[in-house]
């Protein structure tokens, strides 16, 4: 199997991606290669991920005003505007091409893995890479998605050389990489995986990198002005790599180098490592007892822990996930490292319609929902109709009214997220409701539906009735989200200096149904 390294170099007219043979450190560090592109997609200027980026050698400016930042390759000393998409998109090309090559025939169609902690927003701009790479899209699977499904085809295998029966297992999947972490607990039986539970942040081994090259560079800091430290930072960042790889098996390295004339050295250990980056690890540790709880699950109930991605190899993580877990000992049945993408080529499998006389292929995944989907009521309260967590494909239908007397006009502004207030939440789109009939606030009976299908696609639904009328008296509504594109910070504060609390909605919650006494 061929890797690729997840960069794009702009030299000339033709931008390349990167294959296996890395590319001069020089090179990666010139700001001619673009990497982080998954990172960045559908992320405004005012996230807080964007500004942790801005310490890499190409272009990253912002104007914090929640529009898309603007990222720049420097080609022939000038920097050629660029974007995230494009980016993937000339990675896709690059791997569509290999595909092609060894199978003999056209690729068309695509199974693709992503962090769980993806917005919708994210998961339709990496529709549009591929689109932008000729590829239509046939999944997306959360990374831990992908990897439950190769856990529970090799269970089913086992099940059936050993000719005994689907037993149910719990199993614990913590993914870490360079720029994201993902924990899922599922439940695997006879071929069928059902996600309980999933968690996710945006945190990996490039942030431990940068937490290192900070620590290397405090002792310089007060000898050199802020241009030649970054300047130094960027040239640190491959040797601090290097440190953080011979960390992880022993227990120190030495981290020696020559940057613009000076000489670095400086012993530095895996408790100094681990020191430096405590937050990291606190908030993997966060991630993983978040997910055992919300599952409902006790530690004693895990049958396996399954441990991936290039993160998974630093001895503290290792630790602190399987203490988490009962001191349980890691799975060893799955490279870490091809997991996810074997658990997608079987996905495609699968939905393509391939079959196996031999039953591998049997299989089926439930998936869950990443985040909870609602919309904003008045007062700026989010009013969750999905949850976090909920088996897909899900619906469910919750009646709003009016807040004002003669309303005639309703605004549905859709978000998803966990927050208690719907401006701290992610928006996914929003749609007038007009043709409400005049009448005293609370009166008029507003039904929005929210529909998930097994695709993963998200539609609204909305229809109006007045009390004692059967039939509704505005036509039924159905939007697809997201609907928004770019600009989706700045957004809400137009819908919210435009609209105010004028076209906003109250809850009305269902009927208390009061028990009989004898």
């Amino acid at each position: 199997m061929t890797r690729m390294q997840s960069y794009v170099l702009f030299k000339g007219d033709i931008p390349s991606s990167g294959v296996s043979a890395s590319i001069m450190d020089a090179e990666l560090n010139s700001g001619s290669a673009i990497y982080l592109a998954k990172c960045l997609l559908g992320r405004v200027d005012t996230d807080p991920v964007v500004e942790l980026y801005k310490s890499s050698p190409f272009l990253i400016q912002t104007l914090g005003i929640g529009a898309r930042p603007f990222i720049g390759a420097l080609v022939d000393g000038v920097w050629r505007s660029t974007t995230p998409e494009e980016v993937l998109a000339i990675v896709l090309v690059q791997l569509r091409a290999m595909a092609e090559a060894q199978l003999g025939y056209a690729v068309r169609t695509a199974v693709l893995t992503m962090p769980s902690s993806f917005s919708r927003f994210q998961q339709t701009r990496l529709e549009r890479a591929c689109a932008m790479a000729g590829l239509n899209v046939l999944r997306l699977m959360p990374e831990p998605t992908a990897v439950a499904l190769l856990y529970a085809q090799e269970q089913q295998q086992s099940f059936n050389d050993n000719m005994g029966s689907g037993i149910e297992k719990n199993v614990l999947i913590f993914n870490a990489g360079a720029a994201f972490c993902d924990v899922a607990i599922a439940a695997t039986a006879g071929g069928v995986s059902q996600i309980r539970a999933l968690a996710g942040d945006s945190v990996g081994g490039y942030a431990m990198v940068q937490n290192l090259v900070n620590y290397v560079l405090k002792e310089y800091e007060p000898t050199l002005d802020e241009q030649i430290l970054s300047r130094i930072s960027v040239q640190l960042r491959p040797v601090a790599e290097g440190i953080m790889h011979a960390l992880s098996t022993s227990a120190n390295a030495v981290l020696e180098c020559e940057i613009d004339g000076r000489k670095m050295s400086k012993n530095i250990t895996r408790d100094e490592f681990e020191h430096v980056n405590a937050d990291i690890l606190k908030r993997y540790e966060s991630l993983v007892l978040q997910c055992l709880q919300k599952a409902q699950m006790n530690v004693d109930n895990l049958d396996d822990v399954i441990l991936v991605g290039g993160c998974s190899n630093i001895p503290a993580v290792r630790s602190l996930v399987l203490k988490a877990c009962g001191g349980k000992q890691a799975y060893k049945g799955i490279d870490p490292l091809l997991a996810a993408v074997k658990g997608a080529a079987m996905e495609g499998a699968i939905a393509s319609g391939i079959t196996d006389p031999s039953g591998k292929l049997d299989l089926l995944t439930i998936q869950a929902m990443p985040h909870s989907l609602g919309f904003r009521i008045s007062g700026d309260e989010f009013l969750p109709v999905l949850q976090k967590n909920g088996a897909i494909p899900a619906r469910r239908d919750v009646l709003v009214t009016t807040s004002h007397d003669n309303q005639s006009e309703a605004l549905i502004v859709v978000y998803e997220g966990e927050s208690k207030k719907a401006s701290e939440n992610h928006l996914l789109g929003f749609f007038k409701v007009t043709g409400i009939p005049h009448a005293k606030k609370g009166i008029p009976l507003i039904n929005i539906c929210m529909d998930v299908d097994a695709s993963d696609v998200l539609r609204v639904v909305v229809g109006v009735c007045m009390p004692d009328i059967e039939k509704p008296v505005v036509p039924l509504m159905e939007v697809r989200m997201p609907t928004i594109d770019d600009g989706h910070g700045w957004c809400a504060e137009a819908i919210q200096s435009k609209y105010g609390s004028l076209l906003d909605l109250n809850f009305l919650p269902p009927p208390k149904h009061s028990g009989t006494s004898a």
